[in-house]
Parts: structure tokens; C-alpha cells; sequence
């Protein structure tokens, strides 16, 4: 199990549990007006407690089976953020990508940039994984300055990559190399 890591004195970045169910459906609702124009559309139960436990319920599970690693950010008992390795995958390639969302109220405080440092470290120390790819639609301007403030390098553009706000929408690729050391070593 990843150990909680204190990112401010107030802030830190752990693990998801099934218990964070109301608080991220607290968050979500909370913060939807800035979240929107950047997440997929939602159905209404995902802003319910048991629409983010089952969400929870189905991603943990991933996570034993080595797929994906649900971190959040808290402050003080509440949840502010979440960032995400998923499509983890081993053998030669080793790579996941990475995905995060931060609260509305929280923004421009620095957290976004260390918690992908933070993420991006565990990647390589925990995780063993040589890259992590990241994607911001192309008008995303705070989230791929955070990128670059981590390393991360643009790689290529995306037309009609994600469907967002009910279009498909264009996306800045970008990837992170965390080492060069052979799968295993």
C-alpha cells in the first residue's frame, strides 16, 4: 500500500478508499461549474454517494489488479482533487497514462504541480513504470502549464481526441520519460 505523502502542511496525497464516496460526491458537486468545460458529461448519479461508491467499488478493485492508482488530494478531511495513473501497463512498455482535476477554489495555489511530481516520483519508485502520457484539450493552457512545470514534454496534437462538453474535442499530447532502466531492473 502507497503511504499517504504530505504535499503542504495542510494538504496531502493518498490513496482513494471506499470510505471518500460522500466527500468525492461532495466535490464533484461542489466544483462542477469549473470541472465541466474539461471532464466528460456525467449522469446525475455520479454526484451521489452510491454513483461514487460504485465508481470506487470498480476502480479499487483495478487498482489490486494493477491497472490503475486512484490517488486524492485532502485538505483537512476534504477532498480537493484527484489524480489518476490508469491504463497501467507492464512488460516492455511500461507506461500508464495520467489524469487529474483540482477543485475550483483550490486552483493557483501550486497543488496540481506537486501533486504530478509527487505522482510522477511514485510512478518511478513504486510503480517501476519508464513513461507516463498525459492529455489536455488544446485550450487547457493551466493544466499544460503544470505538465510542462513537471517535465512533461509535448509529443504530438490530437484532433477530435476526447469527447468533452459534447463534442469531440482536440487535445496537446504529452509524455514524461521517468528513467531509462530495463523493465525489471
Amino acid at each position: 500500500m502507497i503511504e499517504a505523502r504530505p504535499l503542504t502542511p495542510d494538504v496531502q496525497l493518498r490513496i482513494a478508499t471506499l470510505e471518500d464516496a460522500a466527500a468525492l460526491a461532495d466535490a464533484y458537486t461542489r466544483s462542477w461549474d469549473h470541472l465541466s468545460p474539461w471532464e466528460p458529461a456525467r449522469p446525475e448519479s455520479w454526484f451521489t454517494v452510491a454513483g461514487q461508491r460504485e465508481r470506487l467499488t470498480s476502480t479499487l478493485e483495478r487498482y489490486k489488479n494493477g491497472q490503475v492508482v486512484p490517488w486524492l488530494l485532502v485538505e483537512s478531511d476534504r477532498v480537493v482533487g484527484a489524480f489518476t495513473l490508469q491504463d497501467v501497463v507492464a512488460g516492455p512498455f511500461r507506461s500508464a497514462s495520467l489524469g487529474y482535476w483540482l477543485a475550483g477554489d483550490v486552483t493557483g495555489r501550486g497543488l496540481a504541480t506537486l501533486a504530478v511530481e509527487a505522482v510522477a516520483e511514485l510512478a518511478d519508485t513504486e510503480f517501476k513504470l519508464h513513461r507516463i502520457e498525459a492529455s489536455t484539450l488544446k485550450n487547457n493552457v493551466a493544466s499544460q502549464r503544470v505538465l510542462q512545470r513537471t517535465g512533461f514534454d509535448q509529443i504530438g496534437f490530437a484532433p477530435t481526441y476526447l469527447h468533452i462538453g459534447g463534442t469531440w474535442q482536440d487535445c496537446n499530447l504529452y509524455q514524461r520519460i521517468l528513467n531509462n532502466r530495463p523493465p525489471g531492473a
